[in-house]
């Protein structure tokens, strides 16, 4: 089983008309895994998951598989609020060939820890594939605890992974504390990716990695070869960019981040929109411009 250090959760890019753009997907998702993604995740958050049907799912996912390297790791959002929807959706990413599989914790329903347990242990059991919890309780309304995790593996082994992004450096450290050695702790915000490195996490799911891949794995390298100050000057560097990547809610800043270097992904889709007044992104654009330089050499940083 591979464990990428830099896993993309990638967008899901649609056409003028708001229909699947299945070339642009296969083509992004090859320049990503060229420019420092070691792994990719479709169909979960940032991917605009809850607008997608069963079939763009399915054709989403192969697009992707099918334009990147066999040993690049393709994980399929198979999570919701409704456990035997969730189930479905897992058993059809364990279908196509898919390397794992995303569940976030249900939003809305704000069940409690013990029925977050009868859950994702539901979900674990019905497949063989590997699970990653996802905690965002920003969105969900419900963090999912560190005692809940850890009741979860003793009843699914299969569930291998967290993408915690709850923005709490404690949660992340009494995961890493209570949890099997072999359990891996990605973080679930770019911002927080060198602080959790310094926790013993293994990764990032990211955002930033659609337009700064390489210098994300620059910070891995640095981090992995005990070069602090330059993991650290890359950390402080970025950060700027991972805050305007969230200005506004995700993936609008990041599909027009990608649409000023020459890709065709603008179109989101409703509810959500692409603001009528761009200099709410005129930080993130100019960004976007010293990028180049970023990614050579980023000054070490006190």
């Amino acid at each position: 089983m591979i464990w990428p250090r830099i896993f993309t959760a990638m967008i899901t890019p649609f056409d003028r008309h708001g229909d699947l753009d299945l070339d642009t997907a296969g083509r992004l998702a090859a320049w990503m895994v060229e420019h420092g993604t070691d792994g990719l995740m479709v169909a979960g958050t940032t991917g605009e998951s809850p607008t997608l049907t069963d079939q763009e799912r399915h054709d989403l996912f192969f697009a992707v598989r099918s334009s990147v390297p066999a040993h690049i790791p393709v994980w399929v959002g198979t999570g919701s609020n409704n456990t035997r929807q969730s189930i479905e959706w897992t058993r059809a990413a364990e279908e196509w060939g898919a390397d794992g599989v995303l569940v976030v914790s249900p939003y809305y329903n704000k069940p409690p820890q013990y029925a977050l347990v009868k859950h994702f242990t539901a979900i674990a059991q019905a497949t063989r594939l590997p699970l990653m919890l996802y905690n965002v309780p920003g969105r969900t309304a419900t963090n999912v605890e560190p005692d809940t995790v850890s009741r979860v593996i003793e009843q699914a082994p299969n569930l291998m992974a967290i993408k915690e992004a709850s923005g709490n450096i404690g949660q992340i450290a009494h995961l890493l504390s209570q949890t099997p050695t072999a359990f891996k702790v990605y973080s679930g915000d770019d911002a927080m990716f060198y602080p959790a490195l310094s926790l013993g996490a293994h990764g990032v799911v990211s955002v930033a990695s659609h337009v700064a891949g390489d210098a994300l794995q620059s910070l891995w390298r640095a981090w992995d070869a005990h070069d602090v100050e330059r993991a650290y000057g890359l950390h402080c560097a970025l950060l700027p960019l991972f805050e305007e990547l969230f200005r506004l809610t995700n993936p609008i800043p990041v599909k027009w981040a990608l649409t000023q270097m020459g890709w065709p992904v603008e179109t989101v889709r409703l509810p959500l929109a692409m603001p009528e007044d761009q200099r709410m992104l005129q930080r993130l654009g100019q960004l976007l411009r010293e990028m180049s330089e970023l990614n050579l050499e980023v000054p070490h940083v006190r």
